[in-house]
């Protein structure tokens, strides 16, 4: 969440920023209510004084044999003030985390500012996008020629968007997870985690999923727990309430889960195939990282999320998002979109953000500075190393031939056990 420092020391910076995002965006009800809250606790404050003054009068009078009836009973209604005044400031310091927890994060001064996603900016493009001599396929009538994904046993075990996957999909799929995470592992120094699939509440308000995203989470019924929408939500919060050493940052940690998502509003929008589903899996790069790092620390953690696509030789293209179409509780976002054939258009693969100290502040993820002994929250910062589904459904699409084969990136292959489909 924003600091409330912050908040009190430049409230026209805060406002500004925030209505980049959107102009119905404001701080203003929060600096009423954090006005409202210090004026109690200052009144508190001075009654707990002279409360504390009088009863030392108490003593002296006793002392002297003075009578302290009606001094007595002054303490006694000081007292009921203060304990009225300390369940006001409860019920303020409720009120204005409630709306902290509602508010998004400031985008950082070099997103681009726009008020919807045609505002993006592509940054970068590597390779061409796939064209072809042959009429070519989308890659969910590819999926059902080749038994490798049942989309109509999925709905029938489960509901819509769930999917099957079944002889060599099942393999293509989990070929693509094991690649992934070698290469993270090996090649970039993040350290493999495998969490629970399941999160409380306190772990999905700590990376702001909860409260404001409530209508999109699956929720365990008579249960404090979610299935989650993505790896960064428990990875992310490991260290929640911890203090960290600096010499223990960054710290990079990679996790394959599967996704739940009830993609609410989505209605409409790419029912068929792989692109939008309730239930995927996913490959996550996290970072806990130092504010001095965490700009060089973003930029790598997008390079790594490209190579991957550089490796398996997929057309992509990196967009910078604009203050109105980054997420929630980051301050700045790349997006990776992959070259999709059947849309004739990139599609995201992977979001890579930076969420500068508000997923911290959420989850209490401190370290401690060597230089000053002051403990300090860490930069959180996390993307896609990819979205499998999508990397599964790009692979089909761009790598199909003439004679109906589909040809497995050679990356793959000591994965799979085939070269092709």
């Amino acid at each position: 969440m924003l600091d409330i420092k912050l908040i009190r020391e430049n409230p026209e910076k805060i406002n500004e920023l925030l209505k980049r995002r959107s102009p119905d965006l404001s701080i203003d009800e929060v600096i009423k209510i954090d006005e409202e809250r210090r004026k109690v606790q200052t009144e508190a404050d001075e009654l707990r004084s002279k409360r504390k003054n009088d009863s030392q009068k108490i003593g002296m009078m006793k002392k002297n044999g003075e009578n302290t009836d009606a001094i007595q009973e002054e303490v006694r209604a000081l007292g009921d003030k203060i304990k009225e005044l300390e369940e006001k400031q409860i019920e303020l310091d409720n009120a204005q985390r409630n709306l902290l927890l509602h508010i998004p994060n400031i985008p950082d001064e070099t997103t681009p500012i726009g008020p919807t996603e045609d505002y993006n900016v592509e940054v970068a493009r590597w390779g061409e996008p796939t064209t072809f001599d042959f009429e070519h396929k989308a890659h969910w009538d590819i999926c059902e020629e080749k038994n490798l994904v049942d989309f109509e046993r999925g709905v029938k075990l489960s509901q819509s968007r769930f999917t099957l996957y079944r002889g060599k999909g099942a393999r293509l799929e989990r070929a693509i997870i094991n690649f992934f995470l070698d290469e993270h592992t090996e090649n970039e120094g993040y350290e493999e985690i495998l969490p629970p699939f399941m999160a409380n509440a306190a772990t999905m308000t700590g990376t702001g999923q909860l409260p404001k995203f409530k209508e999109d989470m699956y929720k365990c019924v008579d249960e404090d727990l979610y299935l989650i929408p993505t790896a960064e939500v428990p990875v992310t919060n490991i260290y929640a309430g911890e203090i960290l050493s600096e010499d223990d940052l960054p710290k990079y940690m990679t996790a394959y889960t599967p996704c739940f998502r009830r993609e609410a509003g989505s209605a409409g929008k790419d029912t068929r195939g792989l692109i939008r589903v309730h239930q995927f899996n996913k490959v996550e790069m996290v970072k806990l990282c130092t504010p001095q790092t965490s700009p060089d620390e973003h930029e790598k953690l997008t390079k790594d999320g490209e190579r991957m696509l550089e490796l398996l030789g997929l057309p992509y293209r990196r967009v910078a998002l604009c203050t109105s179409d980054i997420g929630f509780s980051a301050n700045k976002c790349y997006d990776l979109e992959v070259w999709m054939p059947s849309y004739n258009a990139y599609k995201e693969i992977s979001s890579c953000s930076n969420y500068g100290d508000y997923q911290a502040r959420r989850a209490n993820i401190r370290y401690r500075d060597k230089a000053t002994g002051k403990t300090q929250f860490v930069h959180t910062i996390n993307g896609s190393g990819l979205a499998v589904g999508r990397t599964f459904a790009a692979i089909l699409e761009n790598f199909q031939q003439a004679d109906g084969t589909v040809v497995i990136p050679e990356v793959l292959r000591k994965y799979t056990g085939f070269d092709t489909l």
